[in-house]
């Protein structure tokens, strides 16, 4: 029979998880972030590249490095915790995260500018012959008549 790596002591394993860190940074460099043992991102840097690019491949770009230091935390984790075994749900949850595959953001296509919504090329509309709005109830609506409409949205919220 082979042997069974003996248990860590429970103090140290839980250290060396507090202590955990993984960091990524993407191939162009852009950017650069932390997670810890759990997943969650612990440091963003961006670097003044990220001016020249467009939101979606900002987004990308964090997102694909996230991923990728989730990854290397995940291993790092399981390693940490395989001496205790290598089933059940924190375990599977740690091969998840090594496994998972973001789904690509799209590239948004370069809309042409709308035409002007009149021919004469006005952006305002006159509203000078439009109704009046409703007047507003000049003092406190009573709890009865509010509550006996149902449920309301009003702006004052």
């Amino acid at each position: 029979m082979a042997d069974r790596p003996a248990k860590p002591d429970r103090e140290t394993l839980l250290a060396e998880l507090d202590a955990l860190s993984a960091t990524a940074t993407s191939a162009d460099g852009t950017v650069s972030l932390s997670v810890n043992t759990d997943g969650v991102l612990t440091r963003l840097r961006l670097t003044d590249a990220v001016s020249g690019m467009s939101a979606a491949e900002i987004a990308d770009a964090v997102l694909r490095t996230y991923v990728e230091a989730q990854r290397e935390s995940a291993k790092r984790t399981g390693q940490l915790l395989a001496p205790l075994g290598t089933g059940g749900y924190l375990m599977d949850r740690l091969r998840w995260r090594v496994q998972f595959e973001p789904e690509p953001v799209p590239v948004a296509v370069p809309v042409a500018a709308a035409p002007p919504a009149e021919p004469d090329g006005k952006v305002l509309k006159d509203r000078s012959s439009d109704a009046a709005a409703a007047e507003a109830p000049t003092g406190p609506v009573a709890d009865d008549d509010w509550y006996a409409g149902g449920m309301r949205f009003d702006r004052a919220w």
